[in-house]
């Protein structure tokens, strides 16, 4: 078995990242969680449920999954694959097995947790989500002839590829800029469906009028980014 390990960004998941390490499998080697300038309880209840627990002051998804990389390649021994989840138990961890399983096989080095719309709750995503995750997809599809279907951040990657595409986005932008960075540097990658279910509390990003704002243009602006800095 491959070394296995977590990273999940955390902002005020106090209410939901004990049920989310708790449903992570036991063959995973550590869980990291990072605490993304939380005002609750997150960095305690993580620490009391077994995590790993880093602080990282800079709120920002993309700042919090910099934090986590940063602090597994600073140990002699690397994992093997790298999973990334969200902390408010909107993903089912158990299915952890699966997101990994065409890694572990040789057959790709990245794979999408993708929220498929027969495995998702009602309301599970907004409206303005699955417009986002649609139109994103379509130019992506367009642009690169990529197969994704969805930005989901339930994902996997070799720890070899992840240090190939040296990610650097510290906000929105995280998982469209690995997405696209898999595609330029043809990484080899899947789409897995997993199950999908109403978060624990309010989304940072979605439930407000101005993250809604903001990831999409930073989204749209990665995509059109890196379009460009191919093409010229």
């Amino acid at each position: 078995m491959p070394t296995i390990k977590v990273i999940i960004p955390a902002f005020n998941e106090e209410k939901s990242i004990a049920k989310v390490i708790a449903e992570i499998p036991d063959f995973v080697e550590e869980i990291v969680v990072v605490n993304n300038n939380s005002t609750d309880q997150t960095a305690q209840v993580a620490t009391k449920a077994g995590a790993s627990v880093l602080t990282e002051k800079s709120k920002g998804y993309g700042y919090a999954c910099l934090k986590g990389i940063d602090y597994l390649s600073q140990k002699n021994k690397k994992p093997d694959i790298l999973v990334f989840l969200d902390g408010d138990f909107s993903d089912f961890p158990q299915e952890l097995t699966k997101v990994i399983q065409p890694i572990i096989d040789g057959r790709v080095d990245f794979v999408v947790g993708a929220r498929v719309k027969e495995l998702r709750a009602s309301g599970s995503l907004t409206p303005q989500q699955v417009f986002g995750n649609w139109l994103a997809c379509f130019l992506m599809k367009i642009l690169y002839q990529s197969s994704f279907t969805d930005l989901g951040p339930f994902r996997a990657i070799r720890w070899e590829a992840l240090e190939n595409i040296q990610m650097s986005d510290k906000t929105y932008g995280w998982t469209i800029e690995m997405q696209l960075k898999v595609l330029r540097q043809k990484i080899s990658y899947q789409e897995v469906p997993v199950s999908y279910k109403k978060r624990i509390g309010v989304s940072k990003v979605s439930g407000t009028v101005k993250g809604t704002i903001f990831a999409g243009v930073k989204i749209i602006g990665w995509i059109f980014k890196h379009y460009l800095s191919k093409k010229y």
